[in-house]
């Protein structure tokens, strides 16, 4: 009989587990012993933690009258090889995993235990299996992703952001599937999340009125101002200043630290990555430039006459702006919505957050957290790639690889 045939739930298997140190040879070793006994493979899962492994086989009944041999022969060479073997008999293959299969990303920075029992907990309460845990990345934060089934997504993400948000870890969770790893679209913000800066208080302190506008800045980013009239309020504090200072706000202009890796790596998966702002193209373009960006659109500032004028020139990018911009920047990629993400950290991002497959609140203030698809609490906006499913060893080898 091959694996294949197993379609019934009452056909005699075996699952053999063996555990104990790591070493080169040993699944080699156990399917070379189990394959004396012509058995046929159903399913295998290996996982090896600090040098120690758990090597699982599920393998059909042997020939009648050799399990006998079979279960002598296995604990035999598994204690040659210095390590433990159990051998259980059962029927059929593994349960078939519940209706409503989801992708659990887990942030921590560290992630306690108190937090891992407290988010496993909350899965079964809704009605979720885990099937397996995935450690991502061990560094700059701890990340692990578990593989959820019995309970569709949105209740589940619902259920998780909040215990999230109680426990001081972040929680992404989105519906598994090809789509996960398909090509993809990622829009950022730029002012504090692409960037540390808000690129308005730099030309600001320039023109000696960075307090003011910082305080309007801070209003509107709550959600307690309306964007566009804050937006023109700030630029006309700006009038009579000179345009030589584009180049002094360019050069003081600081990445959020991870930036670089984030766009990089997603340049290297076949990802389109694009930045929308509420600020200006005088800085955008030049990041653009600078980082490879797909798309890149912004406010621009008016010069005349080697002066800024206090106004700005065209199209406005404000709250609805920049989902406008988001669903623009997806049909020039070919990018179904459901396939992109949104990254952002101010109230005049939501509308892009919500509008995406993923939306992401990267230290972002609290109207906005609550109203995002998952949050992100630590400074490494790299930590983004995780909830993607990318590991900080793809993202090493990547960087090791020689283009």
């Amino acid at each position: 009989m091959n694996a294949s045939q197993i379609t019934s739930s009452d056909v005699p298997t075996l699952l053999v587990k063996i555990f104990g140190k790591d070493r080169p040879g040993i699944t080699a070793g156990l399917f070379d012993t189990l394959a004396a006994f012509s058995v046929d493979v159903v399913d295998i899962e290996q996982v090896v933690t600090r040098g120690r492994m758990v090597l699982c086989a599920l393998v059909t009944e042997p020939p009648p009258g050799m399990e006998g041999e079979l279960r002598m022969t296995v604990h035999s060479w598994a204690e040659s090889m210095k390590m433990q073997a159990e051998i259980i008999s059962g029927i059929g293959d593994n349960r078939p995993r519940g209706l409503g299969r989801s992708l659990v990303t887990v942030l921590g920075h560290p992630l306690t235990a108190e937090a891992t029992a407290a988010v496993a907990a909350r899965i079964t309460k809704v009605g979720g299996n885990i099937d397996r845990i995935f450690r991502l990345a061990k560094y700059p934060v701890t990340a692990v992703e578990f593989a959820v089934s019995g309970v569709e997504t949105e209740p589940l993400r619902t259920a998780l952001v909040t215990e999230a948000a109680a426990l001081g870890v972040d929680v992404a969770v989105v519906a598994a599937g090809l789509h996960r790893r398909a090509q993809r679209l990622v829009v950022m913000d730029v002012d504090s999340t692409l960037i540390q800066d808000e690129v308005i208080e730099l030309f600001a302190a320039h023109a000696g009125c960075e307090a003011k506008v910082a305080e309007v800045t801070a209003a509107a980013m709550r959600g307690e101002l309306d964007f566009e009239q804050s937006l023109h309020a700030r630029v006309a504090l700006l009038e009579g200043l000179d345009a030589s200072v584009v180049e002094k706000v360019r050069a003081e202009v600081r990445l959020t630290p991870g930036a670089r890796t984030l766009i990089r790596t997603l340049k290297r998966l076949g990802y389109q990555v694009g930045v929308v702002s509420g600020g200006f193209t005088q800085v955008t373009d030049d990041l653009k430039g600078r980082l490879g960006l797909d798309f890149a659109q912004a406010n621009t500032l008016e010069i005349v006459d080697g002066k800024l004028t206090g106004r700005v020139t065209g199209e406005i990018v404000d709250r609805a702006g920049k989902a406008r911009l988001l669903r623009r920047f997806a049909a020039e990629a070919g990018v179904p919505l459901s396939q992109t993400v949104a990254i952002g950290d101010g109230a005049n991002d939501l509308d892009m957050l919500n509008a995406a497959g993923l939306g992401v609140a990267f230290n972002a203030k609290p109207v906005v957290r609550q109203a995002a698809h998952t949050a992100v609490n630590v400074p490494f906006l790299d930590t983004v790639l995780y909830l993607l499913g990318v590991t900080r060893e793809e993202v090493e080898a990547a960087d090791t690889h020689v283009e």
